[in-house]
């Protein structure tokens, strides 16, 4: 299935001068057009959910044992999904991340 239209697909890549690039010369032709060196008056700022995400302050631990369980009822085909409880903790996920903001 197919979403949006053939309209909103981005054009093939082009020279300097504007001709079109062929397949195997776009990335070359894409290369040229970053700057050899950074300029060192650029800036880069993360926001306060990005922050967040980096830090792990979540305090969610790796639970080993867990794991193996859950893999070990995957193989044998026992492992049961509740996809409420997945709606559900996704949910909660988000208010809590939203309310750091």
């Amino acid at each position: 299935m197919k979403i949006g239209h053939s309209a909103d697909k981005l054009a093939p890549p082009a020279t300097a001068n504007g001709t079109p690039v062929a397949n195997g010369q776009a990335a070359a032709a894409n290369a040229s057009a970053i700057p050899a060196a950074a300029d060192a008056s650029a800036k880069i700022e993360l926001s306060s959910t990005a922050a967040t995400l980096l830090s792990g302050s979540g305090g969610a631990e790796f639970d080993a044992e867990k794991v193996a369980r859950i893999s070990k009822a995957i193989e044998e085909g026992t492992f049961k999904i509740n996809p409420e409880a997945i709606a559900d903790k996704l949910i909660t996920n988000a208010q809590e991340l939203l309310s750091k903001i």
